[in-house]
């Protein structure tokens, strides 16, 4: 037997020996010494943090869809595309109990209200279900609202900006789910120089998963001035409702393509 065989069965091994262990440990807690039992317990809550760590970073790896993927449909011709992170890896802060007015989760996600309560969670889920493409979700619950807008606001990276002419078309496909049917829209805003252009469209609450195109051929932009793209996601009436963004990805096509 070479080393790596012989430690992996001296592994196995002392796993069984541990695992032996804490059950006759559970067999015999109804009648152990207090002493006892309390240096078990100390040791059963140290063991449990590192089993907790090691099965949170199994999952992270094992578990489909992959952290960090960036698969999706594209349609023809795309020359750019991008799935937000707060959709894609872990976020250092995974969410916000008591939203403030200008709650930002990362730098690209900020959510805006003016409701006085700040009865709205945030947090960033992650995906398990098989046709999932996303690794996260957003899930934003809504207490009483008394405020009169609240939205998402989803700042695009400096490439989208990048060579965009108003020969292009930004889509924007989303993938949401409610405990209460709601209606949203999704604007578009493109900053160029001192001025904002701006294309609202409206999602149909019967179709969770959705994509819209936001056609720049109508837009009074000055291409060469084109520095900054945002969306905005505004929910309309969100009071006693729970909504779960389960994917936002973006991408960006000539009309000639199409």
């Amino acid at each position: 037997m070479d080393h790596e065989a012989m430690s992996r069965f001296l592994d196995r091994y002392i796993q069984r020996k541990a695992l032996g262990r804490w059950q006759r440990a559970i067999q015999h807690a109804d009648h152990a010494a207090l002493s006892m039992l309390r240096r078990q317990r100390d040791d059963a809550r140290q063991l449990r943090g590192q089993l907790e760590q090691m099965i949170q970073k199994a999952d992270g790896r094992l578990v489909q869809p992959l952290i960090g993927s960036t698969q999706f449909a594209k349609p023809l011709g795309t020359d750019w595309s991008w799935r937000p992170d707060l959709w894609r890896v872990p976020l250092a802060r995974r969410g916000l109990a008591s939203a403030s007015r200008k709650a930002r989760l990362d730098t690209q996600v900020t959510l805006f209200h003016d409701c006085p309560l700040a009865e709205i969670a945030m947090q960033q889920v992650r995906n398990r279900h098989d046709k999932d493409l996303a690794p996260f979700s957003l899930s934003l619950e809504v207490f009483d609202f008394q405020g009169s807008f609240l939205s998402l606001s989803i700042e695009l990276p400096v490439d989208a900006a990048r060579q965009l002419t108003r020969q292009h078309l930004i889509r924007a496909h989303a993938i949401i789910s409610a405990e209460r049917p709601t209606i949203t829209f999704a604007r578009l805003n493109v900053q160029h120089g001192p001025n904002t252009e701006q294309v609202l469209r409206e999602l149909d609450p019967a179709m969770p998963e959705i994509a819209v195109d936001f056609d720049l051929a109508h837009l009074h932009v000055n291409e060469r001035r084109i520095e900054k793209l945002w969306l905005d996601l505004i929910i309309d009436q969100p009071a006693m409702n729970r909504i779960v963004l389960r994917d936002l990805t973006f991408c960006r096509h000539h009309r000639a393509d199409l």
